[in-house]
């Protein structure tokens, strides 16, 4: 228990007044202590003020409150002496900072090894927040870097799709004898009665009858030279040409007999023009590519009826489907027979390289990706031959190419029929193309076609 007798409340204090007040010193008026002002322990002072000001003196009419000490603590003789700091020596001081001999050396730390840099005037240390507007302007960027991503992305990807699904055959192997290179770059194109892929109803609409296999009637070679205006060359089909292995015959019976690697095996023999790739279309798919850039549009010099082809147009300029289309370039109901309809063809098919190249169709996800499916199912080309060189070959074509049919040196009937027989005409013809210079006008025929 705490031996110390609580204080009786003084009488004199207000009973409103604040509940806590500083102590005060009672200050003996007479006797040998007159004047004389105890000092009070550390913890007793209620506060530290500067040696050179005295207290200010207590109101008078305001008896000092005696002060309760803590007696447990108090020197003999009723109060504790002021402790005040002395001064250490100075001999002291350096002997105190000076660290023992067998003590480790102190280690400086990271921070006071190496002094901040102070940054460079105008410079800031973290980079200032982005402002609204320009956050604003890197959301847009990443947008339309992500847009650009997927117009270029995209369009590579269904390239390499639709390239994987093309038919491919072995058509430009080679054989002992094979013509060498030849500037230019040189298309064999060829034209078959394939039925492959049709149902009974599409032959039935197309007019295309029911014969199995395949057979050419359309053999064109597309030169593109050097320099100049591209060629779309139609060789007929009755020309009496030399075939390895057959002997002469006319010109289709290559492919009927030996598929693609003889015919361009003849050409090449035939010309003396070296072949660099090859594309055959068939009846299948022909149709749907006309349909997929929206029909071509054909002018006509006179109206066509021929119920074979299932083909009957009025004269006129006219958009012609996938239907009347194949009727166009199959019909043979002219005076020249197949020397008209090879005109025909090379007029067609350079409007449709137009009509398939445009913007209208490029820009159009609606009919390019139809067109494009639709020629992947309708051509087949050589295995070392690609997409992108049946684009490039079409871009080629899009203007407005030579298009003329090999010369012959007249007409002849032999074992295979009613033939046409090459000469020096057709060797100075395929000379000029051998060499990638200009044919002149005078080998050249007049396209005289039912088309304009």
């Amino acid at each position: 228990m705490n031996s110390q007798r609580p204080m009786p409340p003084d009488p004199r204090r207000p009973r409103g007044g604040p509940r806590f007040e500083a102590p005060t010193r009672r200050v003996p008026e007479s006797g040998p202590d007159a004047g004389y002002r105890p000092p009070l322990a550390w913890s007793q002072e209620p506060e530290q003020r500067p040696r050179h000001r005295s207290p200010a003196p207590l109101p008078a009419a305001e008896p000092p409150v005696p002060l309760r000490r803590d007696t447990r603590h108090a020197a003999p003789g009723g109060y504790a002496p002021r402790q005040e700091p002395q001064p250490v020596p100075a001999d002291r001081r350096r002997a105190a900072s000076r660290p023992p001999q067998d003590a480790p050396p102190r280690r400086r730390s990271d921070r006071s090894a190496t002094p901040p840099v102070p940054p460079k005037r105008g410079h800031r240390s973290t980079p200032p927040a982005p402002k609204p507007r320009k956050r604003r302007r890197l959301r847009l960027g990443r947008i339309l870097l992500v847009v650009l991503l997927v117009l270029v992305i995209a369009p590579i990807a269904m390239l390499f799709y639709f390239d994987g699904k093309l038919h491919r055959v072995d058509a430009l192997s080679s054989y002992p004898g094979r013509v060498a290179d030849t500037p230019g770059t040189n298309w064999l194109i060829v034209g078959t009665d394939s039925r492959e892929g049709l149902s009974a109803e599409q032959k039935k609409n197309l007019a295309t009858g029911d014969a199995d296999g395949a057979r050419t009637d359309t053999i064109m070679m597309a030169h593109l030279p050097l320099s100049g205006k591209p060629m779309l060359i139609s060789i007929p089909r009755d020309m009496y040409v030399p075939i390895p292995g057959m002997g002469s015959h006319k010109i289709n019976s290559a492919f009927n007999n030996g598929g693609p690697k003889l015919l361009v095996q003849t050409v090449e023999q035939f010309t003396g023009v070296r072949i660099d790739h090859y594309a055959e279309i068939g009846f299948g798919g022909f149709d749907s590519v006309v349909d997929a850039v929206g029909g071509v549009t054909m002018c006509l010099d006179q109206p066509l009826r021929d119920p074979k082809a299932g083909l009957r147009l009025p004269a006129g300029c006219q958009k012609l489907n996938g239907a009347q289309a194949l009727g166009l370039v199959r019909t043979r109901a002219f005076p020249n027979a197949d020397l008209e309809r090879v005109v025909n063809q090379r007029k067609f098919l350079s409007a449709l390289m137009s009509r398939a190249t445009s913007p209208s169709v490029l820009l159009n996800p609606f009919r390019l990706f139809p067109f494009v499916s639709g020629a992947v199912d309708a051509v087949t080309v050589d295995n070392g031959d690609h997409l992108w060189n049946l684009a490039w070959l079409a871009l080629k074509l899009r203007g407005d190419p030579i298009t003329t049919t090999a010369p012959a040196d007249g007409d002849q009937y032999t074992d295979d029929g009613d033939s046409l027989i090459p000469g020096d005409t057709t060797k100075r013809f395929f000379d000029y193309i051998a060499r990638s210079e200009a044919v002149p006008n005078d080998l050249l025929s007049a396209n005289t076609g039912s088309v304009s």
